[in-house]
């Protein structure tokens, strides 16, 4: 990746500045985008290239309860992050490039960021249109896929591109089956999508960053230093840690989630249970079960138990684990450790 890049020794007024970051951590790449969104030079146009290792990257506004395969994230070690934008849940690995453009409002242009891409993805002889509101498409199978966030002076057009995704994986981590949640957030829109690589195989993220690049400074007729951001830099600023340390946090990730209702059912040799409740924040705020069981008692400790705490398969298991221990020695003591294996699998 070159570091300098010099297109017309007849530099303009309008200046521009060009960041790449050293990391693939997605918490430290969001969060360098969220701080040059706040601290970028309002009279520079600005690109942010980047990319980052397994992650599920939500909208501001989404559920991940129903965007997500939670569970498999968490045992394959990918990671979960919600974003300051909206718009709708997205995988990436290390397949995808990621661009981030930063401007004064007044001078932003969705269109011209856009049509930017679309000739940095022509540099490859590779043909693609904008497409819809938000995307990018080659042969109309999307490619490209776009978010926005718009302060008084300040506006962010940032997205995905498509180089090399396993694709596999998009299906695998996103949209499980739950037929019976039902959200007041935003559902993500599935789509047919397609990699830069099934056109042609030697582009990867620093080809394309490279192609970006080009076309950027020669739009605006000038020549920049790549700045290049390392976590051991920024993670020194306290307003950088400040974000950072949000968008790791538990209560940004899940506590921001709409509220939903669940319900679940399952016909146990001792009994049927009805099982509803309701999320809102990641807390379950309402909790119900009804049944035939002969064991009410056990009923009213479970829903007792269940209600108020965090919305998380670990946080079920234990509370449910700590209400079998406690009751045991009851006849129904086992059943509680039934209902318990079962839950936790439809969570």
């Amino acid at each position: 990746f070159k570091n300098f890049y010099c297109l017309n020794n007849n530099n303009n007024n309008r200046k521009v500045k060009i960041y790449k970051s050293l990391s693939n951590d997605p918490v430290f790449n969001l969060s360098a985008e969220e701080f040059l969104f706040e601290k970028a030079d309002l009279d520079k146009q600005t690109l942010f290239l980047w990319q980052n290792e397994p992650t599920v990257v939500i909208g501001r506004n989404q559920n991940p309860f129903k965007e997500c395969h939670l569970e498999k994230m968490k045992n394959e070690g990918v990671h979960l992050v919600r974003r300051y934008s909206g718009g709708g849940a997205v995988y990436q690995d290390l397949g995808n490039s990621i661009f981030s453009f930063i401007s004064h409002v007044n001078d932003y242009d969705k269109n011209r960021n856009t049509e930017l891409i679309v000739k940095a993805i022509s540099n490859f002889n590779i043909p693609s249109q904008a497409s819809g509101r938000n995307d990018i498409a080659i042969d109309n199978k999307k490619v490209s896929g776009a978010a926005f966030k718009y302060t008084v002076n300040r506006a962010l057009h940032h997205g995905t591109l498509l180089v090399n995704v396993d694709l596999n994986k998009l299906e695998y981590y996103l949209n499980p089956n739950k037929e019976k949640l039902k959200s007041k957030g935003i559902a993500s829109v599935k789509s047919r999508v397609v990699n830069l690589t099934d056109y042609n195989a030697s582009i990867n993220h620093d080809i394309f960053c490279n192609s970006l690049v080009k076309e950027f400074l020669k739009f605006y007729n000038a020549e920049a230093e790549i700045e290049l951001l390392s976590p051991q830099i920024l993670l020194e600023n306290n307003e950088f840690k400040q974000s950072y340390s949000k968008l790791n946090d538990w209560n940004w990730r899940f506590g921001e989630t709409p509220e939903f209702s669940h319900n679940l059912q399952h016909r146990f040799e001792w009994g049927h249970m009805d099982v509803n409740f309701d999320s809102n924040g990641g807390i379950i705020t309402a909790f119900q079960i009804f049944s035939d069981s002969l064991f009410p008692q056990m009923i009213e400790g479970i829903t007792n138990s269940l209600k108020g705490i965090k919305y998380d398969v670990e946080e079920v298991n234990t509370t449910l684990l700590r209400l079998e221990q406690l009751e045991q020695g009851q006849l129904y003591s086992q059943f509680i450790g039934d209902f318990r294996k079962w839950i936790i699998t439809q969570l």
